[in-house]
């Protein structure tokens, strides 16, 4: 993921950050709950495209930061 698009692009539900699952080829939103994909190289940010975060991967997410 170029570092440049992750800086500009947001979640589109809270407009908040995103963070980069390089191993899953996800956009994570903490704030929304929600996992937006990323196909061949495309991030794919719409809410109806995106996986809600189990209650497990939300408190991954919040102990990294």
């Amino acid at each position: 993921m170029n570092k440049k698009l992750l800086d500009i692009l947001a979640c589109p539900v809270t407009k908040g950050a995103l963070i980069y699952d390089k191993s899953a080829q996800e956009l994570i939103s903490k704030a929304a709950r929600l996992a937006y994909p990323i196909k061949v190289g495309t991030p794919v940010m719409l809410e109806e495209e995106a996986r809600v975060l189990s209650q497990e991967e939300v408190e991954q997410w919040a102990e990294r930061g």
